[in-house]
């Protein structure tokens, strides 16, 4: 006589629900990944749910904001991002450590759309991506200051003025990388030398770290990420 199969221990079933949930998360990460490279960080999540070929409600069971979804499927570029000042930082040239930072992110953000939103908004200060952002902002400073100290970059440039820089090459990808490719790079060019020093010129005041803030908030919150405007933690 042929005995029933045992069913599964209960440590068996929740080696196997554990397994279940680790690769559906996976394949949530990677399809986001894809997703928002394609179409950017307001991206439909019921189409990376379909390609990771799990329910939405599994999706949000995972990721219960859209803030966790980018910042686990955006970490390692924004840690790219964070490695690229950093041996921005370390050549010995500074103009030449400044000038391949801004090409090499400019490249990195007209690639994927994602990476493009990403360095225009600020996620939940928790968030682990926040913590590289900023890793990587302190570099970027460093790189700008060390420049200046070597009359290579104008003595009124800041920090934000790299961030518009950043809104501007958005525009530009997203308008004419598809038909006009030499576009982005003549845009490049021209916002490096707007940067070096000109004699007898000056420009208007920078706009406020505050203000800038309040501009990569409201961006965040176009893009389904981030406290409403007006909300928490607004200034």
């Amino acid at each position: 006589m042929i005995q029933d199969e045992q069913p599964p221990s209960p440590a068996t079933r929740e080696r196997r629900l554990r397994a279940d949930a680790a690769r559906n998360r996976e394949a949530v990460v990677s399809a986001a990944r894809e997703v928002f490279a394609e179409a950017g960080l307001d991206a439909p999540l019921e189409e990376i749910a379909r390609r990771a070929g799990v329910g939405i409600g599994t999706l949000y069971r995972r990721f219960p904001c859209r803030e966790q979804l980018v910042s686990a499927a955006l970490i390692d570029k924004i840690t790219a991002y964070a490695d690229a000042a950093e041996r921005a930082l370390a050549e010995p040239d500074p103009w030449a450590g400044f000038t391949g930072f801004v090409r090499r992110i400019c490249a990195m953000q007209a690639r994927d759309r994602g990476l493009s939103d990403l360095l225009l908004i600020t996620l939940a200060p928790g968030e682990q991506l926040e913590h590289i952002r900023a890793r990587a902002n302190r570099s970027v400073i460093a790189l700008i200051d060390k420049a200046k100290a070597a009359g290579r970059l104008r003595s009124d440039m800041v920090g934000e003025d790299l961030l518009l820089m950043l809104i501007g090459n958005s525009a530009v990808a997203a308008a004419a990388m598809a038909d006009a490719p030499r576009a982005l790079p003549r845009f490049v060019a021209l916002m490096l030398d707007a940067f070096q020093p000109h004699p007898g010129t000056s420009l208007p005041r920078p706009p406020t770290t505050a203000q800038m803030g309040r501009v990569m908030r409201r961006l965040a919150t176009a893009h389904g990420c981030g406290q409403p405007a007006g909300g928490p933690g607004a200034t």
